[in-house]
């Protein structure tokens, strides 16, 4: 169920950018640590699943969260944030935690569908009418298009859309490696303004009114689009986009240290029962409980979702070889 807009506006200036403390004495809470644009998903979806485990188990809890870009989120948990489970937008930021013996070797196995109990794509927030007629990959490099998303540098969010230009390019062009480059540099010139995060590229997108579309989730430019007015904006899927896996692990040492390993993981559980499955199609992400997805089917176009392993070989060699120091889009960027 969507949350009114002036509810989702109070819950998210609640939560602001650090802990959110539950509003009841609890005999034990965990700690969610997520990526930044999830505050509302979580406000929602945590109210049940206290009530779950009241239900199942006659204890009141209690949850916090935590939020910020993602990797950012990762780099607390390291320096000493003791959450107990992470829910991220991006593979790497809990495959750093496994490497660093806070998550297991075999996260990924622990649950199914890749320890993704959701998942989304890239999709464009385009102005009322969309007056520039943008579709897809290409409209984006026209000279009168100016594009507002988060920077790859600092946004899982951000990393996404680059890498489904570059898989939209790696099809346009055959493979063919100067052309790919000229369509990203071209791509990356049209960005009007480099946020740090999700929230940021909204804010310049909306309230400063910059740039002809902005470039974020499926679920995040819809839900934007319900808040803000669906008669004043609209949301674009291009026929081709990304496949955006939505982690999640238990932080194994920080649960068992806080007496928290059986609730983390049936947290995480959670998010894979119906209900939890409707609360999340409701956000508008895409889901896998077969009976949810059929009752949504008609919210989520078709597109082709390309595979980062396609698109670059792996979420490593993608960060090594395009966003590390000195990488392609560095390159690109300054050769604009």
């Amino acid at each position: 169920m969507r949350l009114p807009s002036l509810r989702r506006t109070l819950i998210a200036a609640a939560l602001g950018l650090g802990l959110a403390a539950p509003a009841m004495a609890a005999e034990r809470e965990i700690l969610n640590s997520s990526y930044d644009i999830a505050r509302e998903l979580f406000a929602a979806i945590n109210p049940e699943f206290r009530n779950h485990w009241q239900a199942e188990h006659g204890e009141q809890i209690g949850i916090q969260q935590s939020h910020g870009g993602s990797s950012a989120q990762a780099r607390a948990i390291l320096q000493g944030l003791r959450a107990d489970v992470v829910t991220y937008n991006q593979v790497t930021d809990v495959q750093v935690l496994a490497d660093a013996g806070l998550v297991a070797e075999d996260w990924q196995e622990k649950l199914p569908n890749n320890a993704s109990p959701y998942y989304s794509t890239t999709a464009f927030l385009v102005r009322k009418d969309n007056p520039k007629g943008i579709e897809s990959w290409d409209d984006l490099v026209r000279e009168d298009v100016r594009m507002v998303f988060p920077n790859p540098k600092t946004s899982g969010n951000g990393r996404y859309t680059y890498l489904a230009a570059w898989g939209f390019a790696q099809q346009q062009f055959d493979g063919d490696e100067e052309q790919i480059h000229d369509f990203m540099r071209t791509f990356l010139r049209n960005v009007a303004v480099f946020d740090t995060g999700g929230r940021g590229a909204t804010t310049s997108f909306i309230e400063r009114g910059l740039g002809d579309v902005l470039i974020s989730f499926e679920s995040e430019v819809n839900n934007i689009r319900q808040e803000y007015g669906t008669d004043d904006y609209e949301v674009i899927v291009p026929p081709v986009s990304i496949l955006a896996e939505f982690p999640v692990a238990v932080v194994e040492p920080n649960a068992e240290r806080n007496g928290n390993l059986d609730l983390a993981q049936a947290y995480l559980e959670y998010l894979y029962s119906e209900e939890a499955q409707r609360q999340l199609a409701g956000f508008n992400y895409r889901v896998h409980h077969e009976t949810v997805v059929e009752e949504f089917a008609d919210q989520f176009p078709e597109t082709e979702l390309l595979l980062v392993e396609d698109i670059a070989g792996s979420w490593e060699e993608a960060m090594e070889t395009h966003f590390g120091s000195g990488g392609l889009l560095d390159q690109l960027q300054r050769r604009r």
